[in-house]
C-alpha cells in the first residue's frame, strides 16, 4: 500500500513556461534539457514546462510514503512521465518564479534524499505561448522517495510536448544560467522555446 502523506489543490503562477520544484533557497535554473517534454532537474530543483508562457495553472500535489504501481489508465491525461529528482534540503516544494509561494505540501517530508515524481498534464496545447487570466491547465504530482532511475513515459500526447522533445533531439546546444538570479536565462529559454515551436 502506497499510504497517502498529503494532499492538496491550489493555482500556480507560471512565466517563462514554467513553474518549479524548489529546495529553500534554490533559484538557478539547471541547464536547460527538455528530454521528455515535461520535466528537468538538477539536484535542488526541477522544472515542470507548461504550454502557457505565464498565467494559473491548476496544480494537484499528492505525497506518498512508498512507491506507486503504474497507472491503470492514463487516457484522463495528456502527459504523464516519471522523474527522479534530489532534494538537498529536504524542503523541496512547489514554487513560482515570480510569484508567492502556493500553499501546497511540501513534496520531500523524509529529508534529504532522491524522489520520484509522476507529473501528469493536460491542457498544454490550448493555449499555447499566451498570457492567461485563468486556468486552461491541470497538473498532478505524485510524489515518494525513491532512488535515482531513468525516466518512465506512461503517455506522450500532447503537441506541445512532441515539439520540445523534437527540438532536444535536433538542437542539442544548452541554455546554461548564470548562478545568481535574474531574468536574463528566462529571456534565454523564453525565446529558445519560442524558436523552436514557431
Amino acid at each position: 500500500m502506497s499510504e497517502l502523506v498529503a494532499k492538496a489543490s491550489g493555482h500556480v503562477q507560471v512565466e517563462y513556461h514554467a513553474f518549479h520544484l524548489a529546495d529553500s533557497g534554490e533559484y538557478a535554473q539547471p541547464p536547460f534539457r527538455p528530454e521528455n517534454g515535461l520535466i528537468f532537474s538538477r539536484p535542488g530543483l526541477a522544472v515542470v514546462l507548461t504550454g502557457v508562457n505565464s498565467g494559473p495553472v491548476i496544480l494537484t500535489v499528492e505525497v506518498f510514503r512508498r512507491a506507486l504501481p503504474p497507472p491503470d489508465s492514463d487516457e484522463a491525461w495528456d502527459e504523464v512521465v516519471e522523474h527522479s529528482v534530489e532534494s538537498v534540503s529536504g524542503d523541496m516544494r512547489v514554487t513560482a518564479l515570480m510569484d508567492d509561494r502556493p500553499e501546497l505540501p511540501v513534496l520531500t517530508p523524509f529529508g534529504p534524499t532522491h524522489y520520484r515524481v509522476r507529473v501528469h498534464a493536460r491542457g498544454r496545447d490550448h493555449a499555447y505561448d499566451a498570457h492567461v487570466t485563468e486556468p486552461v491547465e491541470d497538473y498532478l504530482l505524485q510524489v515518494w522517495p525513491g532512488r535515482q532511475e531513468p525516466d518512465l513515459v506512461y503517455r506522450h500526447s500532447d503537441r506541445y510536448g512532441q515539439t520540445t522533445r523534437q527540438a532536444e533531439h535536433e538542437q542539442p546546444e544548452r541554455v546554461t544560467p548564470p548562478d545568481a538570479p535574474g531574468d536574463g536565462w528566462k529571456r534565454a529559454a523564453s525565446n529558445r522555446l519560442h524558436r523552436r515551436n514557431a
